[in-house]
């Protein structure tokens, strides 16, 4: 027997869900000086975690958390700020971004009074995802970023000034900086697919819906995302000044998986491509590893034997400032240029051998489905991100686990938690290439792709493995 409408009807409650959270949207952009207000707050807040510690001597020994301001700042940002920012992208998008990013509050600020200049070609670049992402996560390395005051102030402290600048140049009232340079701009883009939380465009109701008349109240979407048009959730702020605009906007609940499998596919990107292979996969990896590795220390004894024994030793002997590199003899943490050197050259091996590898998984998985195929490639490279969020969100995490054991609180199952993690976003990874593969193939085709985008996330949790249970 056909099904009436009345049994396809969703339940009362998905309806009475569905009308909360289009009501929530609607009063995000009802109480936007509220919402001004709490942005003010965490910029303020920002503004003393950024700035002081850099001016206070460093902490000593007996110092905690709890009782020291830098330690406090250190834990905020690194055990707690940057990891679960991460984890709310994956949760109800991109939030942060719109509702409490300081440095997304600053550059629009600072765009009221824009000299108004036409953005320029250099700055929509596609490359900038990564080659930001790439930029502060090996400067960091170099300066030791998590754990001493100045370098939070050279890296976070300049990123803001520049967005600022831009804000000043490009613009007005618009958040250019965060849409096309901000360091975590692409990394956010694309875990945001995965919330199961988005504004939707019902763009049926966009069109039926009479044109505003001139004057008529409309909204400002500060990081320049063509509403009418959006598909998915990279690159929303989620502030809610569009909530209802023409009846065709509304905050609405999705599956998980429908914006990679669904939406992926129709906007190719080799700039989104490059920043989930070679950055949150690759370069990422070697730049949380290379402390802990052995074959650093090995390489590093190798080259300063072979120095040594040519009678060339000032590249052991010699450092460079706390900007360039870590120096702070008074902590025993000194970089020399010969380990700075091989940092750079381990990160980059990394991100190279990595990166080519986990291309060539990806791009046997698009073979696999028939004659190669640059879209299906770029479709299939999606499947990944939650093994690549995962990784680095493990990676982050790691130095909140190290902050609270540094003052003696123990966090239980901790190994259990990173396996258990882990080997769920690898499952989700599996399960979004067979939904992919299943768009254009079935049967061995199918499987075959399947099992390359597995391995790919295996050779993944396999360095993560390296880290947390070898070294």
């Amino acid at each position: 027997m056909a099904a009436t409408a009345l049994d396809r009807a969703p339940p009362a409650w998905r309806n009475a869900l569905d009308a909360g959270l289009a009501r929530f949207g609607d009063r995000l952009r009802a109480h936007g000086r509220l919402i001004r207000a709490v942005q003010w707050a965490v910029v303020a807040v920002y503004a003393v975690l950024v700035i002081v510690p850099a001016l206070l001597p460093l902490p000593g020994n007996a110092q905690h958390i709890w009782n020291d301001l830098t330690l406090a700042a250190q834990f905020a940002f690194w055990g707690i700020w940057w990891p679960f920012v991460l984890v709310s992208m994956v949760l109800v998008g991109r939030a942060w971004c719109g509702v409490l990013c300081p440095e997304g509050t600053l550059t629009e600020f600072a765009s009221r009074w824009s000299r108004g200049y036409a953005i320029p070609r250099w700055i929509t670049w596609g490359g900038w995802p990564f080659v930001a992402f790439a930029g502060t996560t090996v400067y960091g390395q170099m300066t030791s970023v998590y754990g001493y005051p100045k370098p939070v102030l050279a890296v976070l402290g300049g990123s803001t000034l520049a967005a600022v600048a831009v804000g000043l140049l490009y613009g007005r009232n618009k958040r250019v900086w965060c849409r096309y340079l901000c360091p975590v701009n692409g990394v956010f883009a694309v875990l945001s697919k995965l919330a199961p939380l988005s504004f939707q465009v019902d763009r049926a109701a966009w069109a039926a819906s009479p044109k505003p008349l001139r004057g008529a109240e409309s909204f400002n979407c500060a990081p320049l995302v063509p509403v009418k048009a959006m598909r998915g959730a990279g690159s929303c702020h989620m502030c809610g000044r569009c909530s209802g605009h023409r009846g065709a906007v509304r905050l609405a609940l999705r599956a998980p998986n429908h914006e990679i499998v669904h939406v992926a596919g129709d906007e190719p990107s080799w700039e989104q491509t490059s920043l989930i292979l070679f950055g949150m996969m690759a370069l990422a990896v070697g730049a949380f590893q290379w402390s802990s590795s052995p074959w650093y220390v090995d390489v590093k004894q190798a080259v300063a034997t072979w120095l040594v024994e040519r009678g060339t030793t000032w590249p052991l002997e010699h450092t460079a400032p706390w900007f360039v590199l870590t120096d702070y003899p008074e902590k025993n943490d000194v970089l020399t240029l010969l380990d700075g050197g091989l940092l750079l050259a381990y990160i980059a091996a990394a991100t190279l051998v990595l990166g080519l590898a986990l291309s060539a998984l990806v791009a046997l998985a698009a073979r696999a489905l028939g004659p190669f195929s640059l879209r299906r490639f770029h479709h299939f490279a999606q499947t990944l991100i939650p093994v690549a969020g995962c990784g680095v969100f493990l990676g982050l995490s790691a130095l909140t686990v190290t902050f609270l054991r540094g003052d003696g609180i123990h966090v239980p199952y901790v190994a259990e938690m990173r396996a258990g993690l882990l080997a769920g976003a690898s499952l989700w990874s599996a399960w979004l290439a067979w939904r992919v593969a299943g768009l254009s193939a079935v049967g061995l085709r199918r499987a075959a792709a399947t099992a390359c985008i597995a391995g790919a996330a295996a050779l993944s949790v396999a360095n993560w493995v390296l880290l947390f249970w070898v070294w």
